[in-house]
C-alpha cells in the first residue's frame, strides 16, 4: 500500500503539503494511516498507539479536511472543532502544529484557552475574533462553556455547530481526574458529531470514556511490525536500566551526563523540590552544558523555558512527570529516569520522550540495589523490556563540592533538606510499594549522595539508627544567604531565636509525632471502616421503594380515602379479634 502524502486526500494548496513535510513525516505513520481515513468517512475512533506515533497529525489533517469541505461556511462564532489536551504544554504544542496549517488557509479562525491565562481575556478574543477550531484543557473550557456573557457571543452556543470531537491522550486526562469534567462538556455538544479519542494506552477508564463520548466507534490499535508481544515503546527506542548504590546515584547521574554533552537530555526526579535543587548542583557541576528544569509548581515560565530546550540542539532538561506526556521535544537523545516514576504508566510516557517518530532515542532507569524487582515488574505491568547497563566504573567523590555550595548559600542549604524531605515522603507513598519500599532505603547513604550537611528531623527517622553518613560539624546558623534581603530576615529571626528559644513563624518539632506515610496509612484505615459503617446503614432500592409505598399509605389515610382497618393491615399491624376479645376478659 503506497503511503506517500501524495495519496493524502486533503485537497488544500500545495503550500499545505509542504507544511506538513516540514513537520518531518514523508510518508504516513500507521496511525494516521488508520485513522485519517476513518475520521473523514463519518467514523468515530478510538485509537491506541505508542506515544510518538504521529498522534497530532493523524487528528489534525481531517480536522481541517471535514471544515474545509463543509457545504455551508462557518459563522464568525461558530466552533466546528474542538481539541481537548490534559495540560497546557501540549495543548500549546497541539495549538502551534494547527498554526502551521492555518497560516495557508486565513478563513479559519482558532483558539488556545487554557489554565494560567485570565478567563476574561479568552471570552474577549472569542468575541472579537471567534474560534472555528478550539484548542483548550479541560478545566478552562468547562469555565467558558458554563458562563454566558450579558452581551456577545457565547461558547455553549459557539458548539451547537461542532462537527468534530478530538479527545488527546485520554488516559492521561482520566489519570487528573478529568472524567466528570468531560462528561460535563459532553452535555453541551451536539449528539450528531464526529469523535476522535487517542491515548497511549486504553485503561478501564478510557473505555468507559469511550461508552460516555462515542457512538459505535471503530477501535484502532496500531503496533509496529518488529514490535514484540505487546510492547508498548516504539521499537526505535533503546531501553535500559542501570543499578548504583545510593550513595553513588547522583555522582552516576553527573557522569552519565557529562558523557553526553553534546547531546539532548531529559532527566526525570520524583519532586518538584528535588528538580529545584538539583538544577542548582548541576549548573555549577556541569559548565559546558546547558541546564534548564520545569516542574509543576511552576506557572509562566514554564512555556518558556519548554520553547527554549525544544529550540536547542543539546542541554539537559531535568523535570517530573508533568513533562511525561505528550509533549513533543525534537531530537531528544537520552531520557534518564532518576527515580522511577510514582504511577507505573508513566514509565512508558516518560521513556517516550525520545524515539518519537521514527528516530532513534535511549532510554534508562538508575536503580538502586533493593529495587531490581521493579525491571520484573515494569515487564509484566507496562510490558517493557529492559536490558542492563553497566554502571560506571570510576564515578567521582562529588560530597565536598555539593557541600560547598550549601555553605556558600543558605538557600541551597534549604533547597537540598526540602528535596531529601520531599524524595522520602514521595517513595513512602508510591504505587509499587511492594518493591519500592522506604523500609529498604539506606538514608545515610541517599541523604550522603543528596550531599546534605546534616539530616533533616522528619518523622520518617524517627529512632532509626544512621549509618554511612558523616555529618558537617558546625554552626548552622552561621550558614547565611546570597539574598540580602532574607540574610536581614533570618537575622532578625535568629537574633528572637537566641532570645525566647522558638524560632518566628516556625512550627516546633514534635518527635512523638507520627511519621507523615504511617499517618497517611491510619487514615486510609480509619476512612476505609467509616465506609464499611456507613455501608451498613445505607438503603437499597427496594428499601427506598417500600418507604415511598408506606409514605402514600399515611397521606391516603389523612385524608380518608383508606380505612384504618385497612392502614393497619398494611402495615402488619391488624388485630386477631378473637384474641383481643380474650385479653379484655382476662384485663
Amino acid at each position: 500500500m503506497d503511503t506517500s502524502w501524495d495519496t493524502l486526500p486533503l485537497k488544500l494548496v500545495e503550500s499545505v503539503k509542504q507544511t506538513i513535510q516540514d513537520l518531518g513525516f514523508q510518508k504516513m505513520t500507521p496511525v494516521q494511516a488508520a485513522c485519517i481515513p476513518l475520521l473523514l468517512n463519518h467514523k468515530d475512533v478510538a485509537a491506541e498507539a505508542v506515544t510518538g506515533s504521529g498522534k497530532t497529525l493523524a487528528f489534525l489533517i481531517p480536522v481541517i479536511q471535514i471544515l474545509f469541505q463543509r457545504e455551508v461556511p462557518l459563522k464568525k462564532h461558530d466552533i466546528g472543532a474542538l481539541i481537548i489536551s490534559p495540560t497546557r504544554e501540549l495543548a500549546t504544542q497541539i495549538y502551534e502544529v494547527l498554526q502551521s496549517f492555518l497560516k495557508h488557509l486565513p478563513q479559519f479562525s482558532s483558539l488556545l484557552t487554557v489554565g494560567g491565562s485570565h478567563v476574561g481575556e479568552d471570552l474577549q478574543t472569542f468575541k472579537a475574533k471567534g474560534s472555528h477550531i478550539l484548542v483548550a484543557t479541560p478545566g478552562r473550557l468547562q469555565d467558558l462553556l458554563a458562563r454566558t456573557p450579558a452581551n456577545g457571543p457565547s461558547l455553549s452556543a459557539g458548539v451547537k455547530a461542532l462537527e468534530v470531537l478530538i479527545l488527546d491522550e485520554a488516559d492521561r486526562l482520566l489519570d487528573l481526574g478529568f472524567f466528570n469534567t468531560l462528561n460535563t462538556i459532553f452535555a453541551y455538544l451536539p449528539k450528531q458529531r464526529r469523535t476522535g479519542l487517542f491515548s497511549a494506552t486504553q485503561t478501564s477508564d478510557v473505555i468507559s470514556l469511550i461508552r460516555a463520548g462515542l457512538r459505535n466507534p471503530v477501535q484502532v490499535k496500531v503496533k509496529e511490525k518488529e514490535a514484540v508481544g505487546d510492547e508498548r515503546t516504539p521499537v526505535s527506542l533503546l531501553n535500559y536500566y542501570m543499578v548504583c548504590e545510593e550513595d553513588r546515584k547522583f555522582s552516576t547521574l553527573v557522569t552519565l551526563l557529562k558523557e553526553r554533552e553534546y547531546e539532548k537530555t531529559m532527566v526525570f526526579f520524583a519532586t518538584c523540590a528535588c528538580v529545584e535543587y538539583f538544577t542548582v548542583v548541576l549548573r555549577d557541576l556541569l559548565k559546558k552544558s546547558q541546564v534548564l528544569s520545569i516542574h509543576g509548581k511552576m506557572k509562566e515560565k514554564r512555556f518558556k523555558i519548554f520553547d527554549k530546550f525544544r529550540s536547542l540542539s543539546s542541554g539537559v532538561l531535568l523535570c517530573t512527570d508533568v513533562m511525561c506526556r505528550g509533549v513533543d521535544i525534537p531530537s531528544v537523545d537520552w531520557v534518564i529516569q532518576f527515580d522511577p516514576p510514582s504511577i507505573a504508566s508513566s514509565f512508558v510516557h516518560r521513556c517516550g520522550r525520545t524515539a518519537r517518530i521514527g528516530n532513534e532515542g535511549s532510554a534508562i532507569v538508575l536503580l538502586l540495589p533493593c529495587e531490581t524487582d521493579y525491571v520484573k515488574f515494569i515487564q509484566i505491568n507496562q510490558k517493557v523490556n529492559l536490558d542492563t547497563m553497566e554502571c560506571p566504573p570510576n564515578v567521582p567523590d562529588l560530597l565536598q563540592k555539593i557541600r560547598k555550595l550549601q555553605l556558600h548559600d543558605r538557600l541551597t542549604m534549604d533547597k537540598a533538606n526540602r528535596a531529601f524531605v520531599s524524595f522520602v515522603q514521595s517513595y513512602a507513598k508510591h504505587e509499587c510499594n511492594v518493591i519500592l519500599s522506604v523500609k529498604n532505603l539506606n538514608f545515610g547513604k541517599m541523604a550522603t549522595s543528596f550531599g546534605l550537611l546534616k539530616l533533616p528531623k522528619m518523622p520518617e527517622l524517627k529512632g532509626m539508627k544512621i549509618t554511612d553518613f558523616v555529618p558537617v560539624r558546625m554552626d548552622y546558623n552561621s550558614i547565611a544567604y546570597q539574598d540580602k534581603q532574607k540574610e536581614k530576615s533570618r537575622l532578625q529571626k535568629l537574633k528572637t531565636y537566641k532570645e525566647t528559644g522558638s524560632w518566628p513563624g516556625m512550627k516546633q518539632y514534635n518527635p512523638q509525632q507520627e511519621a507523615w506515610s504511617q499517618a497517611k496509612e491510619k487514615k486510609a484505615k480509619r476512612k476505609k471502616k467509616h465506609e464499611k459503617k456507613r455501608k451498613g446503614h445505607e438503603f437499597t432500592q427496594d428499601d427506598l421503594d417500600d418507604l415511598e409505598e408506606d409514605f402514600k399509605m399515611v397521606k391516603k389515610l389523612k385524608k380518608g380515602k383508606m380505612k384504618n382497618k385497612d392502614f393497619d393491615k398494611h402495615f402488619g399491624c391488624e388485630v386477631d379479634e378473637e384474641n383481643e376479645a380474650e385479653n379484655q376478659k382476662t384485663s
